[in-house]
């Protein structure tokens, strides 16, 4: 039971940090994040009202909650990868990711916003990392709750590792459903 529940809550397995950039990672990492608004297209189609409430897994968030999740997230990372840019090591501010599941927006905004979101900071963040110059990719930032710096190679990684793990929540879920 319990191999079950880490499956559902980790559909691709937890994150484990790559031991080194190397150009062929580099252009997988940006190529996950190139298609995840068109993944997250995929995920929602025809999909209705309670479907979109329903949790990938007990105690999980909602299609809806994950959805709008990305894009908070995944704006998070843009504007982090862009301090990291035109700032020496700056220390980025951390959010309650589970708090702004519960905020008002998440309820009330339609999933196809966030979607909207995710294409458009998408397509600025691929271009941004696609003419990113090689020692671009070992600039930092430095993460308070982790206390540790995260070199951009790196927090691409995270976020191509995020982008396919939550599209997993949604198409698993599908799949279970029946959807």
């Amino acid at each position: 039971m319990e191999n079950n529940i880490e499956h559902l809550q980790y559909p691709i397995g937890r994150y484990s940090k790559p031991d080194a950039l190397t150009p062929e990672l580099m252009q997988e990492w940006i190529k996950v994040l190139q298609v995840l608004p068109s993944w997250m297209d995929a995920c929602i189609e025809n999909l209705d009202e309670n479907q979109l409430h329903v949790p990938y897994r007990e105690g999980g968030w909602t299609i809806q909650q994950v959805v709008h999740h990305l894009a908070d997230s995944h704006l998070n990372a843009f504007i982090r990868i862009k301090l990291a840019l035109t700032e020496d090591n700056p220390t980025i501010k951390p959010y309650d990711e589970k708090a702004w599941a519960e905020l008002a927006d998440t309820r009330l905004v339609p999933v196809n916003i966030s979607v909207t979101l995710l294409h458009t900071i998408h397509r600025r963040m691929v271009v941004l990392l696609q003419n990113m110059q090689p020692g671009d990719w070992e600039r930092t930032y430095y993460h308070p709750e982790h206390k540790r710096n995260f070199p951009l190679w790196e927090v691409v990684a995270l976020y191509a590792w995020h982008s396919r793990h939550h599209t997993e929540h949604i198409r698993q879920l599908r799949e279970r459903m029946n959807w």
